[in-house]
């Protein structure tokens, strides 16, 4: 097996070319334009587009072989390391159209080293460990095209290349298939409650005298007329007050005196930097508090389905609220909330999911800005976040609504949960099959995906 392929140099079996020189100026805000793929858009194992800038379609001319294709592996040069891990990415078809920059370095595979393979010789322990040896520079560590070309690695044939890739593959083909369905189920969540708390639809189809599409059960919960309120028109006999009047837990966490830096493992502490949205949690920035510590907390601790606010920090002049509901043993069977955190829980009548969708509105994104914006320390302090404004329902349709919802928000979180478990064991046989072992020591001969 391993053994037995030849030890081969990177840059012998691949296509490997950096981005064009960029002028800043030259960018656009046309939507439709290409996204510029930055060193800053590539991190750990996935491309990330926050913030990315936009290149003008005519100034594209020329760049034939800066554009990116489905399949490419992508590494960053300047500050290829982070704590996560290695920089780099793999193009996907939803990541095109995009053009290449200076400073990241784009490698495709060749008549004997399949792309596919290549990925995955790129996301192993072997090259992650020679490039945090030969990075070079202080103020700003880099790698060069020639050091990455020097990498040498076991090739097998291009048969046993594809059966490696396969069942890699398969990984993370599932992985990204849970990540597809958990944003099609919070589109439909999301869908239902703009239908039935932002445009009102059942309201004013009775108020018209049409079928509501709603069974009866759901259809005689809801007002056939609309009346003025502080917040434009709503359902009449719904009311708009302050969030204060449905929580029933508000509270922020701790952390240990001295902090977390020295902590490596204990119970998992939920800080701002990893409320990201519905289902999703970047494991690699997760900290830690000891085990004695978390059992003296008084509060901080998350319960099921726990709405989570980041509390506090961005640009100056700039607040950005995130928000997401957690639980069900996703991100983690039991963890803590550190300082910067705030746990919302709402009244049994209002309801988490309710809660959660109203929060994460856009009329209540943009009133938690304009509340956090404006501080030394963009955020949100108690007394601001109890004052938000909140419409609340008759009890039974917030009921309703947590009954329809509450099954999409728990299969959601189950994808997360499978998708964290489909990426340990990823981790754990890559490097044994780009190595060369069998796979039967790669996994559990139970494990299904």
């Amino acid at each position: 097996m391993g053994s037995e392929w030849p030890l081969v140099r990177l840059g012998d079996v691949v296509d490997l070319t950096t981005g064009f020189p960029f002028a800043s100026q030259q960018y656009t805000d046309d939507p439709t334009a290409p996204r510029l793929l930055r060193g800053d858009n590539v991190g750990q194992g996935a491309i990330r587009w926050d913030g990315a800038k936009r290149w003008p379609a005519p100034a594209a001319e020329g760049l034939d072989a800066y554009w990116l294709r489905e399949g490419d592996v992508i590494l960053a040069m300047d500050r290829p390391w982070i704590e996560a891990g290695l920089k780099y990415a793999y193009v996907r078809q939803s990541d095109l159209p995009a053009l290449l920059v200076q400073r990241v370095a784009r490698l495709r595979g060749s008549d004997c080293l399949d792309t596919g393979f290549l990925r995955y010789v790129i996301a192993g322990r072997g090259f992650t460990d020679y490039v945090t040896g030969i990075q070079t520079g202080t103020a700003v560590p880099h790698i060069s095209s020639g050091q990455i070309q020097g990498y040498r690695f076991p090739l097998p044939p291009l048969a046993e290349q594809r059966r490696i890739t396969g069942i890699l593959g398969a990984l993370d083909d599932k992985i990204d298939l849970n990540r597809r369905l958990s944003q099609t189920l919070e589109a439909m969540a999301r869908a239902l409650f703009k239908s039935w708390f932002v445009d009102f639809d059942p309201v004013r189809a009775k108020g018209a005298g049409r079928d509501s599409g709603l069974p009866i059960s759901l259809d005689r919960l809801f007002p056939a007329s609309l009346t003025e309120s502080s917040i434009g028109s709503t359902p009449e006999g719904w009311r708009v007050s302050v969030l204060n009047e449905v929580l029933a837990d508000l509270e922020t966490g701790g952390r240990p005196d001295g902090g977390v830096a020295g902590y490596s493992a204990g119970v998992p502490s939920i800080g701002a930097e990893s409320i990201v949205g519905l289902g999703r949690f970047d494991y690699s920035k997760t900290k830690f508090v000891p085990r004695s510590f978390f059992d003296r907390l008084l509060k901080g601790r998350v319960r099921d389905h726990d709405v989570l606010l980041y509390k506090d920090g961005g640009r100056p002049g700039l607040f950005e609220p995130h928000l997401t509901l957690i639980g069900d043993g996703f991100p983690f069977d039991e963890c803590a909330i550190n300082e910067h955190v705030y746990r919302l829980r709402a009244t049994d009548e209002y309801g988490q999911p309710l809660l959660f969708f109203w929060l994460t509105s856009e009329f209540a994104m943009e009133e938690m800005r304009v509340k956090g914006t404006g501080v030394a320390i963009p955020g949100l302090n108690s007394t601001q976040l109890k004052s938000l404004t909140t419409l609340i329902p008759p009890p039974p349709v917030c009921q309703a609504f947590s009954v329809l919802v509450d099954p999409l928000v728990s299969r959601i979180l189950a994808c997360g949960s499978q998708s964290r478990t489909l990426a340990e064991m990823r981790a754990l046989a890559l490097p044994k099959l780009v190595s060369g072992e069998r796979l039967e020591a790669c996994a559990p001969a139970h494990a299904h995906i």
